[in-house]
């Protein structure tokens, strides 16, 4: 993320002057539909591009002073009230296919669902990515945070991503090039993946296709997957598991406004309807301080925050 001190107006009218884009340019967007917990403010410029190069070429022009944001499904995404004065990146379709290849490798655009690459991947008898089914977002994400779940993330089956920085230079980093760690990449902020190949193993559909049923299956019963949530809301610390933390210092079912701490898995907050980003932040920033006080752990945010808040009266 790129940050800056510009004037949504201003951001705006610089936008407005670019020459030569073929995506989509929406001014003041709301943002609040675009995550899943339906809360925040507008962006100043939406941008949604035609294709790669069409992405390259805005960010060229796009001087550097102003703020940009990649967002794809908005599953761990809060944008607070006051919106973001800068310019959001969003990839639709051109970004979303999906190719199994020979070799029990995976093609795959930065757009793409996880859970529609974990399918992909089950028809073409490739086994590893199971576990993309028990990720709520996109691969763009994935790659960004090392995305894992139910015992892999996206390491284990990287070959290579594509992404272009924010020159717009078209750049190619390779699995150690990614330097993943735990829910994290070492690529530049400002690099927004395009796309990525992956490498599986050659699997029986009908048992891949039962160990994607088992995720669905337990993430479903652990989770409150119909809800309005973000995913996970704080990293497991070392050796801890989030949730756990959170239970034991009685966070279980806290509220804030309409804002919840989930009763059925309790590293999830939700918006029952009607809660500001504020309440969101506000309730998450709460159970830190109660956990750092229950138990000595200071939980760090999963769940990306972007934006200012609304102003106070």
């Amino acid at each position: 993320m790129h940050m800056s001190t510009l004037s949504a107006d201003a951001v705006a009218g610089i936008v407005a002057g670019l020459k030569d884009v073929r995506g989509t340019v929406t001014f003041g967007a709301p943002l609040a539909p675009l995550s899943w917990f339906r809360a925040g403010g507008p962006a100043a410029a939406l941008f949604e591009p035609a294709d790669e190069a069409d992405l390259a070429a805005f960010l060229r022009q796009l001087p550097p002073e102003v703020e940009t944001l990649v967002i794809g499904l908005g599953s761990n995404l809060l944008v607070r009230d006051g919106g973001y004065d800068g310019v959001v990146i969003r990839l639709g379709r051109a970004f979303a296919a999906v190719e199994a290849l020979d070799g029990a490798r995976i093609r795959a655009g930065a757009a793409a669902p996880d859970v529609k690459v974990a399918s992909a991947a089950a028809r073409a008898g490739i086994d590893g990515f199971s576990f993309l089914r028990g990720i709520p977002g996109s691969i763009g994400g994935a790659l960004r945070m090392n995305g894992g779940a139910y015992g892999g993330e996206t390491a284990d089956v990287l070959v290579e991503a594509r992404g272009v920085d924010r020159a717009g230079q078209v750049r190619v980093f390779s699995r150690a090039g990614m330097g993943f760690s735990y829910r994290r990449c070492a690529v530049p902020e400002d690099v927004i993946f395009t796309g990525a190949l992956f490498q599986g193993r050659p699997g029986d559909p009908q048992q891949i296709a039962a160990d994607m049923a088992r995720i669905t299956g337990a993430r479903s019963a652990s989770q409150p997957v119909s809800a309005r949530t973000g995913g996970s809301t704080f990293k497991n610390p070392p050796g801890r598991r989030a949730w756990e933390l959170v239970d034991a210092a009685g966070c279980r079912g806290l509220r804030r406004g309409a804002a919840q701490v989930s009763e059925m898995h309790c590293n999830f907050l939700i918006n029952h309807g009607g809660a500001t980003a504020a309440d969101i932040e506000g309730l998450g920033e709460e159970v830190r301080r109660r956990v750092l006080e229950a138990t000595g752990v200071e939980l760090e945010w999963e769940i990306r925050r972007v934006g200012r808040p609304a102003a106070t009266p």
